[in-house]
Parts: structure tokens; sequence; C-alpha cells
């Protein structure tokens, strides 16, 4: 466990560093072009969840990316504006994004690569949800030429850093094999499952986030999204509900204690990042403290923007848990995996190739 949690954080610490070059990268551009702070979170963002993605990589797979990571980031940044003028259409069309990065599985490890690329610039629109943000901060937020600036800038830092760990630090990258692609017996496809069930509680997520809790509908779509991606069955799913209830409620308290104890401002900043190294550092061991840490990122951003993480206490908490509640149910009654398939698929995985 110890040789563990150490290699967890060197790979946090790689990834920290990449977040901060970005962000501070970020910064500069912010200043020189005259624009609004989303930018920063957007860096922060794309940064965190490509540097997973490309830990690995080839050089094929890391061109890919930088074709397809700012395209999508400037196509989010359009969703973004379609949500905030017109939030039916755009909630279909960001539902049918994510499910459309699911669908295509069907075709490959390749495709697999695509959809997550495609997927992670959407995923980013929730953590840094420029249509939930205040007026003010709407009317400056970046647009999809900005976007796409942020996407390169993204994958020229995890770039550089992940190639000097290597190169430099004590441990390479782990290449773990892929294991041969088998082909399922079920009728839907696995992956034709997974992108109705993702689709249907995304969808319900955004109608009852809606009509419940007005601007803060990104909490519910975020917590929908994260519980029913990678379906692995009912079970699998109600776990991540429970992690991400959880980790979401210890991150939403500890955002309110950094606000009580009066830290605003950069010093909110600094704090954030030093939550999110935690975080990255514990997430290998339990998705609930990944949770926590987004949720608490999160928390102190909105409260730079003037939002009080104390108050929203109840209505965060509850947005989380119906967003679990409506992906178990996609899951448990929309086109559910029999358990025995399901139990013969997780054997597969475990399996050694």
């Amino acid at each position: 466990m110890t040789a563990k949690l150490i290699r967890n954080a060197y790979e946090a610490a790689l990834t920290m560093t990449a977040v901060l070059l970005c962000w501070g990268a970020a910064l500069r551009l912010e200043g020189a072009a005259g624009l609004h702070t989303d930018v920063l979170g957007l860096a922060v963002a794309l940064t965190l969840t490509l540097a997973s993605t490309q830990r690995t990589a080839d050089a094929r797979r890391r061109l890919t990316a930088l074709a397809l990571l700012p395209a999508t980031a400037a196509v989010a940044a359009l969703v973004a504006r379609l949500i905030a003028e017109d939030y039916a259409i755009g909630a279909v069309v960001f539902t049918a994004g994510l499910s459309l990065a699911i669908w295509i599985r069907r075709y490959g490890p390749a495709a697999i690569r695509a959809g997550t690329l495609v997927t992670l610039p959407l995923v980013a629109l929730l953590v840094v949800p420029g249509p939930a943000l205040p007026p003010e901060a709407q009317r400056g937020a970046a647009g999809w030429f900005w976007s796409a600036v942020i996407g390169v800038l993204a994958c020229c830092c995890v770039w550089l850093v992940q190639w000097a760990g290597d190169r430099f630090g004590p441990w390479r990258a782990e290449h773990r094999p892929v294991p041969p692609r088998r082909d399922s017996r079920l009728r839907p496809r696995p992956s034709t499952r997974m992108a109705l069930q993702l689709a249907a509680a995304v969808a319900a997520a955004f109608a009852l986030g809606w009509l419940f809790f007005g601007h803060h509908w990104p909490w519910l779509v975020l917590t929908a999204y994260v519980a029913a991606s990678g379906n692995r069955g009912r079970t699998d799913v109600l776990r991540k509900g429970v992690e991400r209830f959880l980790g979401a409620s210890g991150g939403t308290l500890l955002a309110t204690a950094v606000a009580a104890a009066g830290i605003t401002g950069r010093a909110s900043v600094v704090v954030m990042f030093a939550v999110l190294a935690v975080a990255l550092w514990l997430r290998p061991l339990n998705y609930a403290y990944w949770a926590a840490g987004m949720t608490t990122a999160l928390s102190l951003l909105l409260g730079y923007f003037g939002q009080d993480a104390g108050s929203l206490l109840p209505t965060r908490l509850a947005a989380i848990a119906v967003g679990a509640l409506l992906s178990v149910a996609a899951a448990w009654w929309l086109l559910p995996v029999p358990k025995r398939r399901a139990a013969t698929g997780a054997r597969r995985r475990v399996a050694p190739q």
C-alpha cells in the first residue's frame, strides 16, 4: 500500500504540474486578450481530465488528441451558449453528444479513445458551468476560438510535463496491454445499452434541474453522467452513485468550512489547487475522494464568483442525490444487463490475457 501511495503521489504531482503550467499560460492569455476568468477554469478542467488519457499515449494518439480536443472544446463553448439562450435545445444537443461518444465504442479502441476526447470538453462545461455562472460572468465567457486555444494549451502542457517525467523522473508510464476485443452476445450491444441509459439519465437530469434547481442544474447533470458513464451493471452504477453522493457531501462541507474561515480571493485558489492535488493522490483508492475534491474545488470556484457555499449546501446535496438516483433508475430499468452476463463480463475484465 505504501508503494502504491508513493506512486500515486508521483502521478498526481505530474498532473498538478501540468495543471499549474496550463493555468499560468491561460492567466497570461486572459490578461493579454482581455478574457474572462472562466478560461482559467476551463484550462484546469481540460488539463485534469486529459492527463490520465494521455499518460501512455503514442505519437498517433497525441496527434489525434491535438486535432479533436480543441475542436470539441470550441463546439462545447457553442453548446454552452446554446444552453444559456435556449435551454431545451441545448440540453438535447448536449445529451446527444454524450450518448454518441458512448455509442461509437462498438467500433473498437480507436473509437473509444475518440469518444473520450469528445466527452472531455462537455464534462468540463459541467465542471466550469458557463451557462450557470452569474450574468456578469456569462457575458464575458470565452467563445469558441479561445476555448479551442485553451484546448491546444492543455495538450501541450500535458505532453511537456509527462515527457519530462518519463525522461528525468524515477518512473516511466506503465503501458497496460489492451485486452483483445470480444463480440458481445447481448442484443442490443453493451455500447447501445450504455448510450441509451446515459441519455435517459442525463435528459431527465436536465429536465428536473430546470424545474426544481434553476441555474444549479449542472450539479444534477454532472452526477447523472458520472454515475452512468462506464456502466458495468446495476451494482456498479449504484456504487458510483453512493460514492459520488458521499464524496460530494464531504467536499461541500469542506468548502463551507473554508468559506467560514474567511479564506477568499487568491487564498481560496491556493486551497483549491491543494485540494485537487490531494484528491488526485487518493483517487485510485476510492472515487469518493475524487468526488469530494472536485466538489470542493467547484464550490470554491463558484464562491469566487460570489455564491455562498453554506447557504447552497442543502440544494447541492439534493441535486447530487437526485442525479445519482436517475442514473440508478436508468441502469436498473432501461435495458438492464442480466446479472449472469454482468458477472461474466467482470470476470473477463480481470482475467489475465
